[in-house]
């Protein structure tokens, strides 16, 4: 059955729609990677803005929703002046601070 198919099932009231869910085989879920409930939100940007974020996480080897989802722990973290940093950051933060100035 195609899509037009199955709206015009659905559309029409029949129990042939319902038959076929029924008669579809069973499919494992994938197990959730956190015991910590979480929530899906679409997030509207730029084609521009998206890009340098997927760039990010392409480098970091890490999902763009993963990258997202620290940035925005950290800057919550940062309105509660609770530290969560990557050991990554702190690493390059020290690495910037080894090498000298310009301007000195």
């Amino acid at each position: 059955m195609d899509r037009h198919d199955a709206t015009k099932q659905f559309h029409s009231g029949g129990d042939r729609l319902a038959e076929l869910i029924d008669e579809s085989r069973q499919v494992e879920l994938p197990t959730p990677d956190t015991d910590t409930p979480m929530v899906s939100r679409s997030v509207r940007l730029p084609l521009e803005t998206y890009e340098r974020v997927r760039a990010v996480a392409d480098a970091r080897s890490i999902g763009v929703t993963t990258l997202m989802r620290q940035w925005i722990e950290a800057g919550l973290a940062d309105l509660d002046d609770s530290a969560t940093v990557s050991l990554a950051d702190v690493r390059r933060a020290l690495a910037a601070l080894a090498q000298p100035s310009a301007a000195a």
